[in-house]
């Protein structure tokens, strides 16, 4: 590949939609101030691993699907929402009781919390559009073949996510523990993180449900 400007125009867009908060976003931030750095990172390459399978979705054109039957589009949107609203409602509920217990179980099965962050990432409906609507217009025969293409621009995201997703993992992992010695600060996070997740899953409910 010898052209590579349009690169750095495709790492700008990719970065642009990550750091912007949203339910993949959400899910690490819950992950790691639950269970640590090590569910965080759990979480992080399980959205890595459902970007992957995107990349593989928008490569073959699966994703147009989605986009004809607006149906199915809404079902996956509302999907991914209820799922990371679950998830948020169930930090609510219990608060610090829930916090520690769910501490306990995200250090036992770091593959349970990756495949959460995968399902999250794969109902992520934004994915999707993004996929359909933008990473076709990056793929040109002249550039060499588009399977490699497509490795590149998949390599792009899977960093990008990398990058961005784990720093946030890393930062709220070492505030876990500076929260396990103090239970009430527990209780306020894990009701602060919950109504995020929460408010992340209706907003993005209702702006897919406005632009279908």
């Amino acid at each position: 590949m010898v052209h590579t400007s349009h690169l750095w125009l495709f790492f700008v867009l990719v970065f642009g939609i990550v750091v912007l908060p949203g339910l993949d976003m959400a899910f690490v931030l819950a992950s790691s101030l639950v269970g640590g750095r090590r569910a965080g990172l759990s979480a992080v390459a399980g959205i890595i691993a459902g970007g992957v399978c995107h990349v593989a979705v928008g490569a073959t054109g699966v994703a147009v699907l989605l986009t004809v039957l607006p149906a199915a589009f809404n079902a996956l949107l509302w999907a991914g929402a209820l799922y990371v609203a679950w998830v948020g409602l169930s930090l609510l509920r219990g608060a610090g009781a829930a916090f520690q217990a769910e501490a306990a179980q995200a250090r036992r099965s770091s593959l349970a919390t990756f495949r959460q962050g995968a399902l999250t990432n794969l109902l992520n409906p934004k994915a999707y559009v993004f996929m359909l609507a933008v990473f076709p217009q990056f793929l040109r025969e002249e550039y060499g073949p588009l399977w490699l293409q497509a490795l590149v621009l998949g390599a792009i995201i899977a960093l990008t996510q990398a990058v961005v997703y784990g720093a946030i993992a890393l930062v709220a992992g070492r505030a876990r523990g500076w929260l396990e010695a103090r239970p009430s600060a527990s209780r306020y996070v894990a009701r602060v993180v919950g109504g995020l997740m929460v408010l992340a899953a209706v907003v993005t409910a209702v702006e897919g449900w406005r632009g279908a």
